[in-house]
């Protein structure tokens, strides 16, 4: 490396000479530092981060950190996990050096976040983004000590209820809606199929196999710096197909007719989240039952299976879920006839005569 004064200018730059991963030599250069010390600061910091030293500080190791893992998860999946960092993390940690933050740290930042009045499932996941930092510089960097581990997490990680419409809520919902329009063909696929936000803004005709009724879902959508992004859906469990009932497959037959001419590969609903959300709020409140988000419709239509008899597997294989036990996790507590026939199953067995 080597800094220089810029006479032209008066400030200071940096020219970073390295050699990659590849062992290719690469060159790179920072400009307009006020001051010779600002600038061989920043050159102290980037050697400590090609080398991959943890001298260095949290804001230097996020970048290490995102370089590590921005190209491993799915675009929308980093968006959030970053934007989370860069407004909750970096601006209390930042320009610390990661190796001496410590336990009693981690707390005072705890409380600091507290007094934002989240709610607990989003300090939750706060918290996870920090530890989850803390985890890969120790695994990956050998980090001495990971400073989360020693302190309690903040938050919760699930909310205290489970917010769903039942099927009499819904249908007042879906009457103040006119029938055939594009918000009331949205919400009924949302509430009979259980699918995703992103997975409903992502459909197209060919999605729809109206002969067999069924429905492919394959992709999702995102809106990230104010694009339209498809992706494959969250997991691979998620790529899926349902069996749709026969009146929701000739309402969407029918609503798809009305827009003639339309591709095959076009978006059926070309809105963003956003504004379905701000909709589907101004219909309940039109219709007087509760305020819930798009996606509690998804834990509606999960609700409205259980009442109805079917098992958690089946469940599970219809919201797309990875493992059963999240099916579980969400669910469980909406099976308690079943706890109950698993208890009088055991009296049953208990007073069988033995052989």
């Amino acid at each position: 490396m080597a800094v220089y004064k810029d006479n032209a200018t008066g400030t200071w730059r940096v020219i970073y000479r390295f050699t990659n991963w590849k062992g290719e030599r690469k060159q790179t250069q920072k400009r307009g530092f006020a001051t010779k010390r600002e600038a061989q600061a920043w050159e102290h910091e980037a050697m400590l981060k090609q080398g991959a030293k943890l001298d260095m500080t949290f804001a230097s190791f996020f970048e290490v950190y995102e370089a590590d893992k921005k190209q491993r998860v799915k675009e929308s999946t980093w968006e959030s996990k970053s934007h989370v960092i860069r407004t909750k993390i970096l601006p209390y940690f930042g320009n610390r050096k990661i190796a001496e933050i410590e336990a009693k740290d981690i707390i005072a930042w705890q409380n600091e976040i507290r007094t934002k009045g989240y709610k607990p499932t989003y300090e939750r996941m706060i918290q996870n983004q920090l530890t989850a930092l803390y985890t890969h510089a120790v695994k990956i960097y050998n980090l001495a000590n990971n400073p989360c581990k020693k302190v309690k997490k903040m938050g919760k990680p699930d909310a205290e209820k489970l917010d769903f419409w039942t099927q009499e809520e819904y249908e007042t919902f879906i009457r103040t809606v006119e029938e055939g329009s594009d918000d009331y063909i949205m919400f009924e696929i949302l509430f009979w199929t259980g699918i995703r936000e992103g997975e409903l803004l992502a459909l197209n005709k060919s999605d729809f196999d109206f002969r067999n009724n069924l429905l492919h879902i394959t992709k999702t959508y995102n809106r990230i710096d104010k694009q339209d992004v498809i992706t494959v859906p969250k997991t691979e469990n998620s790529v899926r197909t349902i069996n749709i009932p026969n009146f929701l497959k000739e309402k969407v037959q029918r609503y798809i007719d009305m827009h003639y001419g339309i591709p095959d590969d076009a978006r059926l609903f070309p809105i963003v989240s956003r504004t379905l959300q701000k909709r589907m709020k101004r219909y309940a409140e039109k219709a007087g039952v509760k305020e819930i988000r798009v996606h509690d419709l998804r834990h509606s239509h999960a609700a409205y299976l259980i009442f109805q008899g079917i098992q958690p597997l089946m469940v599970k294989e219809r919201l797309g879920h990875k493992d059963i036990k999240i099916t579980l996790n969400t669910y469980g507590h909406l099976y308690p006839t079943e706890q109950k026939a698993l208890a009088d199953m055991l009296d049953e067995k208990r007073k069988m005569p033995r052989s």
